[in-house]
Protein backbone atom coordinates (compact mmCIF):
# COMPACT_ATOMS: atom_id res chain seq x y z
CA UNK A 1 0.00 0.00 0.00
CA UNK A 2 1.33 3.61 -0.84
CA UNK A 3 1.01 6.54 1.71
CA UNK A 4 0.30 9.11 -1.41
CA UNK A 5 -1.73 9.64 -4.47
CA UNK A 6 -2.81 12.49 -6.90
CA UNK A 7 -5.67 13.26 -4.25
CA UNK A 8 -3.97 12.96 -0.98
CA UNK A 9 -0.75 15.23 -2.31
CA UNK A 10 -3.09 17.71 -4.13
CA UNK A 11 -4.60 18.26 -0.16
CA UNK A 12 -1.09 18.20 1.39
CA UNK A 13 -0.22 20.43 -0.82
CA UNK A 14 -2.58 23.09 0.90
CA UNK A 15 -1.30 23.27 4.08
CA UNK A 16 2.14 25.31 5.16
CA UNK A 17 5.17 23.04 6.02
CA UNK A 18 6.84 22.25 7.92
CA UNK A 19 4.01 19.49 9.25
CA UNK A 20 3.86 15.89 10.08
CA UNK A 21 0.97 13.51 7.97
CA UNK A 22 -0.55 11.10 10.06
CA UNK A 23 -2.42 7.98 7.57
CA UNK A 24 -4.70 6.55 10.53
CA UNK A 25 -5.43 3.89 8.03
CA UNK A 26 -2.18 3.05 8.60
CA UNK A 27 -2.19 3.36 12.13
CA UNK A 28 -5.77 1.33 12.14
CA UNK A 29 -4.29 -1.64 10.13
CA UNK A 30 -0.92 -1.82 12.35
CA UNK A 31 -2.39 -2.22 15.32
CA UNK A 32 -5.18 -4.87 14.08
CA UNK A 33 -2.18 -6.77 13.15
CA UNK A 34 -0.54 -6.52 16.32
CA UNK A 35 -3.67 -7.66 18.41
CA UNK A 36 -4.79 -10.28 15.91
CA UNK A 37 -1.42 -11.93 16.24
CA UNK A 38 -0.81 -11.24 20.01
CA UNK A 39 -4.29 -12.58 20.96
CA UNK A 40 -3.90 -15.89 19.29
CA UNK A 41 -1.31 -16.44 22.74
CA UNK A 42 -3.42 -14.44 25.20
CA UNK A 43 -0.29 -12.40 25.28
CA UNK A 44 -1.03 -8.45 26.84
CA UNK A 45 0.45 -5.56 24.69
CA UNK A 46 1.20 -2.00 26.17
CA UNK A 47 2.03 0.81 23.91
CA UNK A 48 5.44 2.53 24.64
CA UNK A 49 4.05 6.00 24.90
CA UNK A 50 7.81 7.52 24.37
CA UNK A 51 7.33 6.49 20.90
CA UNK A 52 4.55 9.23 19.73
CA UNK A 53 2.11 10.53 22.46
CA UNK A 54 0.11 12.66 19.54
CA UNK A 55 -3.99 12.49 21.28
CA UNK A 56 -4.91 10.98 18.50
CA UNK A 57 -2.72 8.27 18.16
CA UNK A 58 -2.88 7.33 21.98
CA UNK A 59 -6.78 7.37 21.22
CA UNK A 60 -6.77 4.72 18.89
CA UNK A 61 -3.74 2.60 20.30
CA UNK A 62 -6.13 2.82 23.60
CA UNK A 63 -9.25 1.69 21.61
CA UNK A 64 -7.77 -1.75 20.56
CA UNK A 65 -7.32 -2.52 24.88
CA UNK A 66 -3.55 -2.18 24.43
CA UNK A 67 -2.18 -0.77 27.93
CA UNK A 68 0.43 1.80 28.44
CA UNK A 69 3.94 1.65 28.73
CA UNK A 70 5.32 4.76 30.88
CA UNK A 71 8.65 6.33 31.46
CA UNK A 72 7.47 9.70 33.22
CA UNK A 73 5.13 10.81 35.36
CA UNK A 74 3.35 12.95 32.79
CA UNK A 75 3.31 9.97 30.28
CA UNK A 76 1.29 8.08 33.15
CA UNK A 77 -0.95 11.09 33.50
CA UNK A 78 -1.47 11.33 29.89
CA UNK A 79 -2.24 7.77 29.52
CA UNK A 80 -4.75 7.98 32.40
CA UNK A 81 -6.38 11.01 30.74
CA UNK A 82 -6.95 9.62 27.39
CA UNK A 83 -8.23 6.42 29.37
CA UNK A 84 -6.18 3.90 29.75
CA UNK A 85 -7.10 1.46 31.98
CA UNK A 86 -4.93 1.75 35.03
CA UNK A 87 -4.71 -2.10 35.40
CA UNK A 88 -2.93 -2.23 31.81
CA UNK A 89 -0.11 1.18 32.80
CA UNK A 90 3.09 0.38 33.49
CA UNK A 91 5.67 2.79 34.93
CA UNK A 92 9.22 2.11 33.92
CA UNK A 93 12.58 4.93 33.62
CA UNK A 94 15.86 4.86 35.61
CA UNK A 95 15.52 7.62 37.16
CA UNK A 96 11.98 7.89 38.60
CA UNK A 97 11.45 10.83 41.08
CA UNK A 98 9.71 10.65 44.17
CA UNK A 99 7.28 13.05 42.83
CA UNK A 100 6.24 10.83 39.86
CA UNK A 101 6.28 7.86 42.15
CA UNK A 102 3.75 9.21 44.12
CA UNK A 103 1.65 10.17 40.88
CA UNK A 104 1.46 6.55 39.85
CA UNK A 105 0.67 5.18 43.23
CA UNK A 106 -1.79 8.03 43.55
CA UNK A 107 -3.01 6.80 40.08
CA UNK A 108 -3.29 2.66 41.40
CA UNK A 109 -1.27 1.70 38.35
CA UNK A 110 -0.22 -2.07 37.44
CA UNK A 111 3.29 -2.01 38.21
CA UNK A 112 6.58 -0.31 38.80
CA UNK A 113 9.65 -1.69 36.75
CA UNK A 114 11.89 -1.14 39.13
CA UNK A 115 15.58 -0.23 37.86
CA UNK A 116 17.79 -0.64 41.17
CA UNK A 117 18.24 -1.49 44.13
CA UNK A 118 17.87 1.66 46.09
CA UNK A 119 14.27 2.22 43.72
CA UNK A 120 12.65 -0.46 45.42
CA UNK A 121 13.33 1.18 49.12
CA UNK A 122 12.37 4.58 47.99
CA UNK A 123 9.10 3.27 46.16
CA UNK A 124 8.69 0.85 49.25
CA UNK A 125 8.81 4.27 51.76
CA UNK A 126 6.39 6.55 49.64
CA UNK A 127 3.85 3.54 49.19
CA UNK A 128 4.02 3.23 53.17
CA UNK A 129 3.11 6.86 53.62
CA UNK A 130 0.11 6.56 51.64
CA UNK A 131 -0.51 2.88 53.21
CA UNK A 132 -0.32 1.20 50.23
CA UNK A 133 0.94 -1.56 48.31
CA UNK A 134 3.52 -1.29 45.09
CA UNK A 135 3.47 -3.62 42.33
CA UNK A 136 7.08 -4.05 41.12
CA UNK A 137 8.54 -6.10 38.54
CA UNK A 138 12.31 -6.23 38.62
CA UNK A 139 13.95 -4.95 35.42
CA UNK A 140 17.01 -7.45 34.92
CA UNK A 141 20.14 -6.69 32.22
CA UNK A 142 20.04 -10.53 30.43
CA UNK A 143 23.05 -9.33 28.99
CA UNK A 144 21.98 -10.57 25.45
CA UNK A 145 22.99 -8.06 22.38
CA UNK A 146 20.14 -6.98 20.44
CA UNK A 147 22.65 -6.41 17.37
CA UNK A 148 21.14 -2.67 16.84
CA UNK A 149 22.50 0.56 16.97
CA UNK A 150 24.99 1.31 20.08
CA UNK A 151 22.85 4.31 21.21
CA UNK A 152 19.66 1.79 21.15
CA UNK A 153 20.83 -0.84 22.89
CA UNK A 154 19.86 -1.47 26.80
CA UNK A 155 19.91 -4.85 27.98
CA UNK A 156 24.42 -5.04 28.18
CA UNK A 157 26.14 -5.35 31.67
CA UNK A 158 27.19 -2.08 32.90
CA UNK A 159 24.35 -0.69 31.63
CA UNK A 160 22.58 2.75 33.52
CA UNK A 161 19.41 0.55 32.41
CA UNK A 162 18.31 -2.25 34.97
CA UNK A 163 19.69 -4.40 37.48
CA UNK A 164 22.97 -6.63 36.49
CA UNK A 165 22.53 -10.33 37.36
CA UNK A 166 25.14 -10.38 39.91
CA UNK A 167 23.04 -8.07 41.86
CA UNK A 168 20.36 -10.41 41.95
CA UNK A 169 21.18 -11.67 45.81
CA UNK A 170 20.53 -7.81 46.78
CA UNK A 171 17.51 -7.73 45.10
CA UNK A 172 15.85 -10.48 46.90
CA UNK A 173 17.27 -8.99 50.49
CA UNK A 174 15.49 -5.67 49.43
CA UNK A 175 12.09 -7.52 48.39
CA UNK A 176 11.95 -9.22 51.64
CA UNK A 177 12.92 -6.15 53.70
CA UNK A 178 10.32 -4.24 51.67
CA UNK A 179 6.23 -5.14 53.14
CA UNK A 180 4.69 -2.51 51.03
CA UNK A 181 6.58 -3.98 47.79
CA UNK A 182 4.25 -6.74 46.25
CA UNK A 183 6.93 -7.94 43.59
CA UNK A 184 5.13 -9.76 40.61
CA UNK A 185 7.64 -10.53 37.63
CA UNK A 186 10.58 -9.56 36.15
CA UNK A 187 11.13 -7.30 33.04
CA UNK A 188 13.67 -7.05 30.41
CA UNK A 189 14.14 -4.40 27.46
CA UNK A 190 17.20 -5.06 25.38
CA UNK A 191 17.13 -2.29 22.85
CA UNK A 192 15.27 -0.90 19.81
CA UNK A 193 14.72 -1.63 16.37
CA UNK A 194 15.79 -4.95 16.40
CA UNK A 195 14.98 -7.03 13.17
CA UNK A 196 16.67 -10.39 13.91
CA UNK A 197 14.32 -12.93 15.65
CA UNK A 198 17.41 -15.09 16.64
CA UNK A 199 17.96 -11.63 19.38
CA UNK A 200 14.39 -12.67 20.47
CA UNK A 201 15.30 -16.66 20.94
CA UNK A 202 18.18 -15.47 23.09
CA UNK A 203 16.28 -13.33 25.49
CA UNK A 204 13.82 -16.11 25.93
CA UNK A 205 16.65 -18.00 26.92
CA UNK A 206 17.95 -15.76 29.64
CA UNK A 207 14.21 -15.00 30.92
CA UNK A 208 13.38 -18.70 31.59
CA UNK A 209 16.95 -18.79 33.37
CA UNK A 210 16.09 -15.88 35.43
CA UNK A 211 12.46 -17.13 36.66
CA UNK A 212 14.04 -20.54 37.90
CA UNK A 213 16.06 -18.55 39.99
CA UNK A 214 13.61 -16.00 41.21
CA UNK A 215 11.64 -19.50 42.14
CA UNK A 216 14.17 -21.04 43.58
CA UNK A 217 14.82 -18.22 46.13
CA UNK A 218 11.20 -18.48 46.96
CA UNK A 219 9.45 -15.88 44.76
CA UNK A 220 6.55 -16.50 42.54
CA UNK A 221 6.52 -15.09 39.17
CA UNK A 222 3.56 -14.04 37.75
CA UNK A 223 4.47 -11.66 35.05
CA UNK A 224 6.91 -11.78 32.47
CA UNK A 225 7.76 -8.58 30.53
CA UNK A 226 9.65 -9.08 28.00
CA UNK A 227 9.52 -5.40 26.95
CA UNK A 228 10.11 -4.63 22.98
CA UNK A 229 12.03 -3.27 20.33
CA UNK A 230 10.75 -4.96 17.10
CA UNK A 231 11.91 -2.99 14.45
CA UNK A 232 10.64 -1.54 11.30
CA UNK A 233 11.51 -1.85 7.51
CA UNK A 234 12.30 1.98 7.30
CA UNK A 235 13.32 1.02 3.39
CA UNK A 236 10.67 0.11 2.32
CA UNK A 237 7.68 1.55 4.08
CA UNK A 238 5.06 0.77 1.37
CA UNK A 239 5.83 -3.11 0.33
CA UNK A 240 6.64 -3.65 4.05
CA UNK A 241 3.83 -1.29 6.18
CA UNK A 242 3.66 -3.48 9.22
CA UNK A 243 6.29 -5.22 11.43
CA UNK A 244 6.49 -9.17 11.13
CA UNK A 245 4.10 -9.34 14.60
CA UNK A 246 3.47 -13.67 13.62
CA UNK A 247 7.14 -14.33 13.73
CA UNK A 248 7.74 -12.11 16.80
CA UNK A 249 5.02 -13.24 18.89
CA UNK A 250 5.37 -16.71 17.63
CA UNK A 251 9.51 -17.27 18.78
CA UNK A 252 8.27 -16.32 22.63
CA UNK A 253 5.28 -18.78 22.05
CA UNK A 254 8.16 -21.64 21.14
CA UNK A 255 11.04 -20.67 23.41
CA UNK A 256 9.63 -18.91 26.80
CA UNK A 257 8.58 -21.37 29.50
CA UNK A 258 5.58 -20.40 30.98
CA UNK A 259 4.23 -21.50 33.84
CA UNK A 260 0.67 -21.93 34.70
CA UNK A 261 -0.85 -19.12 35.77
CA UNK A 262 1.77 -16.52 34.48
CA UNK A 263 1.20 -13.88 32.35
CA UNK A 264 3.82 -12.43 29.22
CA UNK A 265 3.67 -8.83 28.72
CA UNK A 266 5.31 -6.62 25.69
CA UNK A 267 5.62 -2.92 25.61
CA UNK A 268 5.75 -2.42 21.74
CA UNK A 269 6.29 1.47 20.78
CA UNK A 270 8.27 1.94 17.25
CA UNK A 271 6.35 -1.53 15.56
CA UNK A 272 2.62 0.02 16.27
CA UNK A 273 3.33 3.67 15.10
CA UNK A 274 6.36 4.77 12.94
CA UNK A 275 5.34 3.87 9.72
CA UNK A 276 1.66 5.87 10.02
CA UNK A 277 3.28 9.30 9.55
CA UNK A 278 5.74 11.17 7.30
CA UNK A 279 7.43 14.39 7.31
CA UNK A 280 6.10 16.86 4.99
CA UNK A 281 8.19 20.03 4.07
CA UNK A 282 8.49 22.17 0.58
CA UNK A 283 12.01 22.73 -0.69
CA UNK A 284 12.92 26.66 0.61
CA UNK A 285 16.49 26.46 -1.85
CA UNK A 286 18.22 24.36 -4.45
CA UNK A 287 22.16 25.12 -4.22
CA UNK A 288 23.57 23.40 -7.27
CA UNK A 289 27.33 23.10 -6.90
CA UNK A 290 30.11 21.92 -8.82
CA UNK A 291 30.41 18.51 -6.35
CA UNK A 292 27.63 18.57 -4.48
CA UNK A 293 23.62 19.56 -4.46
CA UNK A 294 21.64 20.51 -1.67
CA UNK A 295 17.76 20.49 -0.79
CA UNK A 296 17.14 22.68 1.42
CA UNK A 297 14.11 22.31 3.07
CA UNK A 298 11.92 23.87 6.05
CA UNK A 299 11.96 21.06 8.24
CA UNK A 300 15.32 20.12 10.48
CA UNK A 301 16.49 18.28 13.27
CA UNK A 302 13.80 19.97 15.24
CA UNK A 303 11.37 18.24 13.60
CA UNK A 304 13.46 15.07 12.93
CA UNK A 305 16.37 14.43 14.84
CA UNK A 306 16.74 10.81 14.55
CA UNK A 307 19.16 10.84 11.00
CA UNK A 308 21.77 13.71 13.22
CA UNK A 309 21.17 11.06 16.22
CA UNK A 310 21.52 7.86 15.08
CA UNK A 311 22.74 8.50 11.75
CA UNK A 312 19.01 6.74 11.18
CA UNK A 313 18.00 6.34 7.42
CA UNK A 314 14.56 7.58 6.25
CA UNK A 315 13.02 7.21 2.88
CA UNK A 316 12.79 10.72 1.31
CA UNK A 317 10.53 11.33 -1.67
CA UNK A 318 10.12 14.20 -4.17
CA UNK A 319 6.12 14.20 -3.83
CA UNK A 320 5.25 16.91 -6.46
CA UNK A 321 7.51 15.40 -8.88
CA UNK A 322 5.86 12.11 -7.83
CA UNK A 323 2.45 13.76 -8.60
CA UNK A 324 3.90 15.29 -12.11
CA UNK A 325 4.46 11.89 -13.42
CA UNK A 326 1.21 10.52 -12.37
CA UNK A 327 -0.30 13.53 -14.22
CA UNK A 328 2.43 13.36 -17.43
CA UNK A 329 0.33 9.78 -17.67
CA UNK A 330 -3.60 11.51 -18.12
CA UNK A 331 -2.46 14.86 -19.74
CA UNK A 332 -1.19 14.90 -22.65
CA UNK A 333 -1.13 18.91 -23.18
CA UNK A 334 1.43 18.73 -20.43
CA UNK A 335 3.05 15.14 -21.09
CA UNK A 336 6.28 16.92 -23.00
CA UNK A 337 6.59 20.07 -20.03
CA UNK A 338 6.04 17.60 -17.15
CA UNK A 339 8.35 14.78 -18.98
CA UNK A 340 11.23 17.08 -19.02
CA UNK A 341 10.71 17.89 -15.16
CA UNK A 342 11.21 14.15 -14.33
CA UNK A 343 13.56 13.12 -17.01
CA UNK A 344 16.51 14.20 -14.66
CA UNK A 345 17.93 12.11 -11.75
CA UNK A 346 20.44 14.21 -9.33
CA UNK A 347 21.95 13.46 -6.22
CA UNK A 348 21.02 15.76 -3.48
CA UNK A 349 22.32 16.01 0.06
CA UNK A 350 18.68 16.99 2.04
CA UNK A 351 19.30 19.54 4.22
CA UNK A 352 17.24 21.39 7.23
CA UNK A 353 17.61 25.50 8.14
CA UNK A 354 18.89 25.30 11.35
CA UNK A 355 22.31 26.97 11.90
CA UNK A 356 24.02 23.06 12.93
CA UNK A 357 26.50 21.50 10.23
CA UNK A 358 24.65 17.81 11.49
CA UNK A 359 21.31 19.17 10.49
CA UNK A 360 21.22 16.57 7.15
CA UNK A 361 18.63 13.88 6.90
CA UNK A 362 20.56 12.15 4.28
CA UNK A 363 23.39 12.67 1.70
CA UNK A 364 23.40 11.65 -1.81
CA UNK A 365 19.64 11.11 -2.35
CA UNK A 366 18.37 10.27 -5.72
CA UNK A 367 15.71 12.73 -6.72
CA UNK A 368 13.83 13.72 -9.93
CA UNK A 369 15.49 16.98 -10.45
CA UNK A 370 13.83 19.55 -7.69
CA UNK A 371 12.36 23.30 -7.83
CA UNK A 372 11.72 25.79 -4.83
CA UNK A 373 8.19 24.93 -3.39
CA UNK A 374 8.39 21.15 -4.35
CA UNK A 375 7.10 18.84 -1.85
CA UNK A 376 9.23 16.41 0.54
CA UNK A 377 8.25 13.46 2.47
CA UNK A 378 10.34 12.03 4.52
CA UNK A 379 8.90 8.85 5.50
CA UNK A 380 8.29 6.66 8.69
CA UNK A 381 8.37 9.64 10.88
CA UNK A 382 5.91 7.75 13.36
CA UNK A 383 7.77 7.06 15.98
CA UNK A 384 10.40 9.85 17.78
CA UNK A 385 9.73 12.82 15.69
CA UNK A 386 7.36 14.93 17.21
CA UNK A 387 8.02 13.67 20.29
CA UNK A 388 11.39 14.83 20.53
CA UNK A 389 10.94 17.97 18.51
CA UNK A 390 11.93 21.41 19.95
CA UNK A 391 11.90 24.85 19.28
CA UNK A 392 15.36 25.41 19.03
CA UNK A 393 16.51 28.23 17.09
CA UNK A 394 13.04 29.52 18.09
CA UNK A 395 11.29 27.71 15.63
CA UNK A 396 7.29 27.09 15.59
CA UNK A 397 6.15 23.68 16.04
CA UNK A 398 5.38 21.68 13.40
CA UNK A 399 1.70 21.02 12.98
CA UNK A 400 -0.17 17.59 12.74
CA UNK A 401 -2.53 16.86 9.43
CA UNK A 402 -4.53 13.79 9.32
CA UNK A 403 -5.88 11.68 6.80
CA UNK A 404 -9.18 11.51 8.16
Amino acid sequence: MTMFNNTNIKKLSQHETPFYYYDLGVLRQTLEACTNASNQYGFHVHYAMKANFNPRVLDMIRSYGIGADCVSGNEVKAAIEHGFAKEKVVFAGVGKSDKEINLALDADIFCFNVESVQELHIINDLAKAKNKTANVAIRINPNVDAHTHHFITTGLDENKFGINIWQLNDVADALRACPNIQFIGIHFHIGSQITDMEVYKSLCTRINEMQDWFEDHGFQVKILNTGGGLGVDYYNPDTNTFSDFESYFKVFKQFLNVKPGQEVHFELGRALVAQCASLISRVLYVKNGQKKNFLILYAGMTELIRPMLYQAYHVIENLSREEAGSKSQESGQEKSQISNLKSQILNYDVVGPICESTDCFRKDVELSESFRGDLIAIRTAGAYAEVMSSNYNLRDKAQNVYSE
